[in-house]
């Protein structure tokens, strides 16, 4: 029983005995942390050092460290300020500077994959949603040209980029008619503006990630993240992306409540997922493997065979030290300083997403 197809969530700030035993046993292709498991930059590295230790190959260590909210390290040291903020404000150098630091505070910690940039066109800027503050642009040329060079500048340092949330969280409405918000565009017009991103940068995104949206006008049946008409009828066949496919984390209500946890991870593979990320119920892992076993193996094949590729990729990290984590998060302020004119960023508003909290 292989979990070669998953990132998953870790219990607390150390592996508990039974943890390492069954990652040591089911080999995740890597894992995701979010503020539970994280207590000091020390603690932080020795977390990721005992993850490799348990991995016959090199693991994917993942994180979501977009700026502003979103910056899993906010209570540890800096507090820059949010995409949004950088858009607006920022030079092109400072935003460089910006994806270079991103880059060597992560790859100080021992975590070599960011689940950023975030590509969605603002569509909506001044609405209290789940990606206000997040996006680099309410435009398809501002976010490539932002997003893409925070994104170089992160990977020039060591650590992996992932757009998201593909084709577009940007454009979500609720729907009485649908458990998971809706959508209402058709692929033709996704293609003249909101993919643009996504297209221009594919050379430079080692992952894409899915989002859990409706899109009724191209796939009536399934969610982004479990449908093989956008992730390989879209993503695949139609834009020729040949990196890594992601899924937003299965965990969330509507998807492991509506498909059931198992069925849910057989719809991601199968529409065209490699990675699939359980990230809070990890007690029910044993359950998605057993529905692992029952798809074909050429499917599982391919999907390993891009894994690796990008597994290829992963470096290990440099020795940690408390003057080089300082000597960062101090450029990281004078950045926020040079930005806003403040030390730290602290956003006005209440969050509006759970992953601004996790």
């Amino acid at each position: 029983m292989s979990a070669g197809c998953l990132i998953v969530g870790i219990k607390g700030p150390e592996l508990t005995p039974e943890e390492a035993q069954f990652f040591r046993e089911v080999q995740p292709a890597g894992y995701i942390l979010f503020s539970r498991n994280l207590i000091d930059p020390v603690q932080i590295r020795a977390l990721t050092d005992s993850l490799r230790e348990l991995s016959e190959i090199e693991p994917f260590i993942s994180i979501d460290q977009e700026g502003g909210r979103v910056w899993r390290t906010r209570e540890l040291g800096s507090a820059p300020p949010d995409a949004a903020t950088f858009a607006d404000k920022g030079t092109f150098l400072q935003i460089s500077r910006f994806g270079a630091l991103t880059g060597q505070i992560l790859e100080l910690l021992g975590i070599n994959f960011n689940f950023a940039p975030v590509l969605d066109l603002d569509h909506h800027p001044d609405q209290n949603n789940g990606l206000r503050g997040r996006c680099w642009g309410a435009d398809s040329q501002s976010v490539i040209d932002k997003a893409g060079l925070f994104n170089r500048w992160m990977r020039k340092n060591g650590v992996l980029g992932c757009g998201k949330h593909f084709p577009t969280n940007g454009l979500a409405l609720n729907d009485p008619h649908h458990e998971l918000p809706v959508a209402e565009i058709s692929r033709e017009d996704l293609l003249k503006e909101d993919l643009l991103p996504y297209t221009a940068l594919m050379p430079e995104l080692d992952g894409i990630m899915a989002c859990h949206l409706n899109f009724p006008k191209i796939d009536p049946d399934f969610p982004a993240s479990l449908s093989k008409k956008i992730l390989t009828g879209l993503l695949r066949d139609q834009l020729g992306y040949e990196g890594l496919i992601l899924t937003d984390d299965l965990d969330m209500g509507a998807i492991v409540n509506h498909y059931g946890r198992g069925p849910d991870l057989k719809l991601a593979i199968e529409a065209g997922a490699d990675l699939a990320l359980i990230c809070h119920e990890t007690d029910t892992i044993p359950t998605a493997l057993k529905e692992l076993e029952t798809i074909s193996s050429w499917t599982l094949d391919d999907a390993q065979k891009r894994i690796l590729k990008v597994r290829r990729r992963l470096k290990e990290p440099p020795i940690f030290s408390e003057k080089a984590w300082n000597d960062i998060n101090d450029k990281l302020t004078e950045l926020t300083q040079e930005l806003i004119g403040q030390d730290r960023f602290d956003p006005e508003r209440p969050s509006q997403s759970p992953v601004e909290d996790y």
